[in-house]
């Protein structure tokens, strides 16, 4: 298969689905890669072996603890972005890149009925999200902040966000099937230099961390032991 630009599939969209839906289209479907290109990085780290997670932590413990609770905020940013109104305070000027924008410019009776069933679903999926970016992640509820009695924020884990994802991409791909006769599979992503690098760097450093150790204990030390590198 030949490589597309951004710029030729956003004209390709444009041709097949006019304007302003081709436009539209596009801008969801690059918001939307990006977001499972950062997320598969996520799960790589956080989300696929124990032995990951104890690799981590045992080379920057507090470290990897705040990039994975600041980028689980993101993700939720991401999902209730992508699913918030199409326009805000309801102002035809202010229109907002959104999966509930789609139906209002598709004309086929049939398809404009499906898009709504299914973003009526992403909508339930991702209501969990909406409730954290609402409460603590955009705003804080003073209550929540404060400990005190008040509505419990519902849980946020990384299986629903891995559903959240899977329903607004049915939304996109319903779309892309019928007028460009294609699907996306955007959970099928790799990421070269990447967070398995990382891993793997990590690893390095720790068993040859745990090697210095030993040699000091020992009393065997290398020159180099005792001089660090300047990073």
């Amino acid at each position: 298969m030949a490589d597309v630009t951004a710029d030729e599939s956003k004209k390709e969209s444009i041709a097949k689905m006019g304007e302003p839906l081709g436009s539209l289209y596009w801008g969801l479907w690059q918001h939307l890669a990006l977001t499972y290109a950062h997320w598969n990085e996520y799960v790589v780290l956080f989300g696929t072996k124990p032995t990951r997670i104890d690799l981590l932590n045992r080379a920057a413990p507090q470290f990897f603890h705040m990039v994975q609770e600041e980028l689980f905020e993101v993700f939720l940013l991401h999902l209730s972005r992508i699913t918030d109104p199409a326009y805000s305070l309801n102002d035809k000027n202010k229109p907002n890149l959104s999966i509930r924008a789609l139906a209002e410019h598709i004309t086929d009776a049939k398809l404009k009925a499906d898009v709504e069933k299914m973003v009526g679903d992403a909508l339930k999926a991702t209501e969990f999200a909406r409730a954290w970016r609402n409460r603590t992640v955009a705003h804080k509820d003073l209550k929540l902040a404060l400990d005190q009695p008040t509505t419990a924020l519902p849980t946020a884990s990384r299986k629903q966000v891995k559903e959240a994802l899977q329903s607004i991409a049915s939304v996109l791909n319903l779309v892309a099937g019928h007028y460009l006769d294609s699907e996306t599979a955007f959970d099928a992503g790799i990421n070269f230099h990447g967070a398995e690098d990382l891993l793997y760097v990590l690893h390095a450093g720790v068993k040859a961390d745990d090697e210095r150790t030993e040699r000091l204990k020992a009393g065997k030390a290398l020159e180099t032991d005792y001089d660090p590198p300047d990073l």
